[in-house]
């Protein structure tokens, strides 16, 4: 679901693992236009919450060719800071996973740009965690989602963040029954989430 009030509630936690997509409105790394985040459960039930946001700058064509979004879409949208002070007590709880690097590149300059703390937040990334469950993948389309989407039998809509992150928390989930560990020994994460809870409690 998208909401441009911001008053939807988010998923109740906790959670095992949240996973997280931005799009932007230009190659500026701080302009997000959408925010996704898809919240799995401990019985591995995925809850997505999404919402526009407005990046107070203009759209780059390719960009709106890319996701579909354009200053009208978001007209009515929250700016960064509204959306981020929603989303914020959530995701610090909770370690969180993004396909590449990007999407946390993407937060802390958003927060930069609106002179906002950093958040200390716990970042995996499902591209190294789909390089260990299929390195065949390697020299034959790769593991972008793209290729993943085809290779792995996913069903969702690229370049729309609730659903890039939907298929990054399916592409996690895969990945630990292709090599029978859990998220906690695959992650590669580099700290702890505050809601640190052991696997398999709800």
């Amino acid at each position: 679901m998208t909401d441009h009030s911001l008053a939807v509630t988010l998923p109740n936690g906790p959670f095992r693992f949240i996973a997280l997509d931005v799009e932007t409105a230009s190659r500026d790394s701080a302009s997000i236009c959408q925010i996704g985040i898809a919240c799995v459960r401990h019985d591995n039930h995925i809850k997505t919450f999404t919402t526009y946001v407005n990046p107070e700058q203009s759209f780059a064509p390719f960009n709106t060719e890319l996701h579909g979004i354009d200053a009208q879409t978001v007209a009515a949208a929250p700016r960064f800071p509204e959306a981020w002070l929603l989303l914020k007590p959530l995701l610090q709880l909770h370690h969180l996973v993004q396909h590449s690097s990007f999407d946390s590149r993407a937060i802390s300059a958003a927060c930069r740009a609106y002179r906002m703390p950093i958040a200390d937040l716990s970042w995996s990334d499902s591209v190294k965690i789909a390089r260990k469950a299929w390195p065949e993948f390697k020299g034959n389309g790769g593991h972008g989602l793209a290729n993943l989407k085809q290779e792995l039998g996913l069903s969702f809509q690229h370049h729309d963040a609730g659903e890039d992150a939907r298929a990054a928390a399916q592409v996690v989930l895969m990945a630990e029954n292709r090599l029978g560990l859990s998220f906690d020994l695959i992650s590669g994460t580099t700290r702890k989430a505050q809601f640190d809870l052991p696997l398999g409690r709800s």
